[in-house]
């Protein structure tokens, strides 16, 4: 065990506060998801873009608090403070990421609407591409960076200015939504109110990010990806949210 992962997983002994978010978003996605369905349809945009952040939240701080408490006890003082806006930093960086989604949700829409064969060929691509960025050398630096952020902790001690921790959770956001964006594309393919993928997705950023062995599960999600970018052309239903299976509705209901 290298030094710096008992430094990151002394560090999640102190993530309560990071952790307890986390629940609550989870606990948001469960309720919104009864009244919402399962797909990705684009309904208003600040609608889908406060959903799609409370889904991130849920779904990415429970990997990056240990890294935010210990970025919090690299002062000797005012730690929940930096705890915070550390945090914050870092979410915004996700909600930022939700403009793109929400493009990506209108095409769904119209793409499930269209002919199934067109759903299919979009479903195929989606699976591509997660497979091959997560077998590329860019994952890799990205991934790296998150498991092993003590190098990143050390440049951030040089940052000055009452933004310096918003600015030093938003620097270590982008290393992470370089890790892990091409794996939020199966949203698109899923649904993005999909609870069980949402849960899916939440441990294979956890694995890829804690566990000891991360690359090669990554790896393995890249080329199961591959495989699926196959077999959807046999089993449309794969992806059924692109070959018109999928429940609509980012937002709530009307009658």
């Amino acid at each position: 065990m290298t030094r710096t992962t008992i430094t990151v997983r002394h560090g999640a002994r102190h993530s309560g506060p990071v952790l307890l978010t986390a629940a609550a978003a989870w606990a948001w996605v469960a309720l919104r998801r009864g009244d919402t369905g399962s797909g990705t349809m684009a309904g208003d945009p600040a609608a889908f873009m406060g959903t799609w952040t409370i889904m991130m939240a849920a779904m990415m701080l429970p990997a990056t608090a240990p890294v935010a408490s210990l970025y919090a006890r690299t002062a000797p003082a005012h730690r929940t403070p930096r705890l915070i806006a550390f945090t914050t930093g870092y979410v915004l960086v996700w909600a930022a990421a939700g403009l793109p989604a929400y493009a990506l949700a209108v095409g769904a829409t119209h793409v499930a609407s269209a002919r199934p064969t067109t759903g299919t060929a979009v479903a195929s691509a989606v699976f591509a591409v997660n497979g091959v960025y997560q077998l590329t050398a860019l994952k890799d630096v990205c991934l790296t960076k998150c498991r092993s952020p003590v190098g990143l902790l050390l440049r951030y001690a040089s940052y000055r200015g009452p933004s310096r921790h918003l600015r030093a959770g938003a620097h270590h956001g982008a290393f992470c939504l370089g890790c892990c964006w091409s794996l939020m594309l199966l949203l698109t393919a899923f649904g993005a109110m999909n609870l069980w993928l949402m849960v899916g997705l939440a441990a294979v950023v956890t694995a890829e990010k804690r566990l000891p062995r991360g690359r090669p599960v990554a790896r393995v999600v890249g080329v199961t990806s591959l495989v699926l970018a196959v077999a959807v052309f046999w089993l449309p239903s794969l992806a059924f949210d692109l070959t018109g299976g999928g429940m609509t509705g980012m937002g709530p209901r009307h009658p």
